[in-house]
């Protein structure tokens, strides 16, 4: 009980850091709705890299990766992390200075459906409308993700019931997000990547020492079929209730998968999830100037590959200390917390611990405010009261924080869910409506209002229709949704824009203007 109430102690040492965060920003967050949502576009290039790649890589990092890596080996795991970081890079590359001189010129938009409606010169505010919802739908379902990290951390550390620590955490991550805002966020994000990155070194330097070194590692991980293959997958043998067979102490493990181009395909393309995620879209907005994206792009590429490959690599320090030790999938993304406990001192398990903490807060708080955002912004001011001033829009965000909040919380009352689908598919839906609009709207002229709405609407309905019907008739047709959504709402938004009038000469006029950089 004394190594518990310290790990407490540290966790609780750090919440508080984040809430005074949250309090020396508030009255700078709470000037005008664009303060509020967008920090007034003020971010330094640290604070821009690293807030967009902690509120990006969320508890799956610490929990779902690491937790794939220990159920089926380094497959799944690796192409999933190889595409993630070539699809950081390129996003960086190709989108951050574009958009953020984009966003600007097209009316000062402070939120993505504002700048899709604005780029398009909408009247009528349908594209707004569509984006706003899509935005409520994928990121309630992210913050369900998030706060099912929270009630498996304290669960799990503390030996409490599931629900009730799940709702504590939702409510911490509520107060703080209504107090502080996207500069609060920001600012804390900024602190909790380096916390999450520590515990990664902590936790991988550690565990590898305890298991014999590297080699044994790496002899253990090859002993296992199709653990250590890029081009294969481990097949634990599980009953009925998908748990692992164990015999005299070993897991048992079937004939191995095989890894082939399909699959490789299908979890590389997490990658071009980045071009639609709105809460690192919403980084590239609200830097100081464009001239500092480049070097955010090396200091987020850094962090994310350092990040990726030491969560890959504890899911096989995991299976070497504790082979049997996790007899689920959804169990097995609680290793990093096993082997946290299990080897550090209870301090510094409760820094590590902070660290799961840290992912957590800093993903949850941005997709609860990007979501109320699009709700008080968008819904309410851009289409119910247009003549709502920024004081009424901002008490609308609150009340919006808390009912998302609520729904979060029903979607996460399943102790069972395993993180890592439910934010896959999130993210496919993110990726899918609007990564694609994303890059025709800031590369192509040609591309118009009837094409961007066909694009969100397919895209989105395909990542809905890709999951629960098509992908179930398996064989080829078992891939990652992301990939033919991306695909389907691409081929939309050209086909439709070709089939119906051009844009403006006043839209392909503003478009030029940003294309050659005349403010």
């Amino acid at each position: 009980m004394g190594d518990t109430f310290q790990i407490l102690i540290t966790m609780a040492v750090y919440m508080l850091a984040v809430i005074v965060i949250g309090l020396a920003f508030a009255r700078r967050a709470n000037r005008n709705s664009e303060a509020y949502f967008l920090g007034g576009r003020s971010l330094g290039p640290w604070v821009t890299a690293m807030s967009a790649e902690a509120s990006d890589m969320s508890g799956w990092l610490l929990m779902g990766l690491p937790g794939l890596a220990y159920w089926c080996g380094i497959a799944d795991a690796s192409w999933t992390a190889i595409g993630l970081a070539v699809g950081t890079y390129v996003n960086w590359l190709i989108t951050s200075k574009r958009l953020r001189r984009y966003s600007e010129k097209a009316g000062n938009a402070i939120t993505l459906p504002e700048f899709f409606s604005n780029r398009f010169h909408e009247k009528n505010k349908v594209i707004l409308t569509i984006a706003a919802l899509f935005i409520l739908i994928f990121f309630t379902v992210y913050a369900a993700s998030c706060l099912v990290t929270c009630g498996k951390l304290f669960s799990t550390l503390f030996g409490l019931d599931y629900i009730p620590m799940m709702i504590i955490g939702a409510i911490f991550v509520l107060i703080y997000t209504i107090v502080g805002g996207f500069l609060a966020e920001s600012a804390s994000d900024f602190m909790q990547a380096i916390v999450m990155i520590l515990a990664l070194i902590i936790i991988v330097v550690t565990g590898t020492v305890a298991a014999g070194g590297l080699d044994a590692v790496l002899d253990n991980a090859r002993s296992i079929p199709g653990f250590f293959d890029f081009f294969g997958v481990a097949t634990p043998v599980t009953d009925a209730a998908g748990v692992q067979q164990v015999v005299n102490g070993a897991p048992q493990f079937g004939e191995p998968g095989v890894y082939g181009l399909i699959s490789i395909v299908s979890m590389m393309a997490w990658g071009l999830g980045y071009f639609g995620m709105p809460q690192v879209l919403l980084r590239f907005m609200a830097i100081r100037t464009e001239d500092e994206l480049a070097a955010s792009r090396r200091i987020a590429t850094v962090w994310v590959l350092i990040s990726l490959i030491v969560a890959v690599f504890i899911g096989l320090v995991g299976r070497a200390l504790f082979p049997a030790a996790l007899a689920t999938a959804s169990e097995a993304e609680n290793i990093f917390i096993l082997l946290s406990t299990s080897l550090l001192p209870p301090l510094l398990a409760g820094l590590v611990m902070a660290g799961i903490l840290a992912a957590t807060i800093s993903s949850s708080d941005s997709y609860l405010l990007i979501a109320a955002s699009a709700f008080a912004k968008n819904i309410y001011q851009g289409l119910m009261r247009r003549e709502a001033n920024d004081k009424q829009v901002l008490t609308i965000s609150r009340a919006a924080l808390i009912a998302i909040t609520a729904v979060a919380v029903v979607i996460a009352l399943d102790e069972n869910s395993v993180i890592f689908t439910i934010v896959s598919f999130a993210w496919a839906g993110f990726g899918a409506t609007f990564g694609p609009l994303m890059l025709f709207s800031l590369f192509w002229k040609r591309v118009n209002r009837a094409g961007a709405i066909a694009g969100m609407v397919g895209g989105g309905g395909m990542v809905f229709l890709w999951n629960l019907v098509i992908s179930r008739l398996g064989g080829i047709w078992d891939i990652y949704e992301l990939l033919p959504a991306f695909l389907f709402s691409s081929l939309c938004i050209v086909v439709v824009s070709l089939l119906t009038a051009p844009p403006s000469s006043e839209i392909e006029k503003e478009f030029d203007e940003v294309r050659m950089g005349i403010k």
